[in-house]
């Protein structure tokens, strides 16, 4: 993990705009979030400006998002931020930014999804319209969409972490779900686009359903079952199958448990990002835990 050195405000905001879009700069900027990777800057009520502050790798992530999230947001049935500017490193900061367009929402790790049909048919409306076949040259991900054996070992260290903390009241429940999944067949059709991040930090909701998508920074091509993972961290209880019913094509017996493994592995890594002093930022994301430890509950009582 790294922090910028130079401290962010609405001062420095301001004053990259002038340099690099000067007709930008006489919007009104407030903050907006500190998210994970980046600082969110409000601009005027209809965009905003994403600057990294944690995290070598959120230079590269905001550039794929600027050269790729423009094509794909026009097919996609929920609002997400698209990219209208980059900004360049520069002596004010030595770092890449971009100014995107603002969606409206609250983030469902403090405004969860309550009406569980409507939530579940546009989550699965989302990603059907998301997962179509990448192009040559799309992007890898980083660790997401591949097979969940490539995980084992990193499943195993966050697994002993939860144990050594007292986290997670059945652990071998846990380790169960893992090996039926680790042990489904693979993914055998055309690698599709995923948003490969879909924690409830990333998903807005409005009167208890989803309304926006955001943080694209892990776009890229691979296994469907990454992204149909997120059913059991942001839907109420029994949404799944709802949510397994209207995305197209129906998911297969393998692909769900794919999913099942991949929402325990993200579930686990959430439950320690919840602690504090864990997994990165001091004091830990609180916000990150009920939704993690729910969807450890319904994984293995499902």
């Amino acid at each position: 993990m790294t922090h910028t050195e130079i401290e962010i405000t609405a001062e420095l905001v301001r004053d990259l705009l002038r340099d690099q879009h000067p007709d930008l700069a006489d919007h009104p900027v407030r903050l907006g979030a500190r998210g994970w990777d980046n600082q969110l800057w409000r601009l005027g009520d209809e965009l905003a400006v994403r600057l990294p502050w944690a995290t070598l790798s959120a230079d590269a992530l905001l550039r794929k998002e600027h050269a790729w999230l423009p094509g794909l947001a026009p097919r996609l049935p929920l609002p997400v931020p698209v990219p209208q500017r980059l900004g360049e490193p520069s002596g004010r900061f030595p770092r890449p930014w971009i100014v995107t367009t603002w969606v409206p929402g609250t983030p469902a790790d403090r405004a969860p999804a309550t009406r569980a049909a409507e939530a579940a048919d546009t989550l699965a409306t989302f990603l059907t319209a998301l997962h179509r076949p990448a192009p040559d040259g799309a992007p890898a991900g980083r660790d997401r969409g591949g097979p969940l054996a490539d995980h084992a070992e990193g499943f195993a260290r966050t697994l002993a972490s939860a144990i050594e903390l007292g986290v997670i009241p059945d652990p071998d429940a846990v380790r169960a779900v893992w090996e039926d999944a680790v042990a489904a067949p693979g993914w055998t059709g055309p690698a599709l686009w995923l948003h490969a991040d879909l924690h409830p930090a990333n998903v807005l909701t409005e009167d208890g359903t989803i309304c926006g998508v955001i943080d694209f920074g892990d776009l890229c091509a691979g296994d469907p079952a990454c992204d149909l993972a997120a059913g059991w961290m942001l839907l109420p209880d029994g949404a799944v199958d709802r949510l397994y019913d209207a995305y197209r094509p129906t998911p297969d017996t393998a692909t769900r448990r794919r999913a099942r493994g991949w929402a325990v592995l993200k579930a686990l890594v959430c439950v320690l990002i919840g602690e504090a002093g864990v997994h990165g930022r001091p004091g830990g994301k609180r916000t990150w835990g009920p939704p993690a430890h729910a969807a450890l509950r319904r994984l293995i009582h499902s």
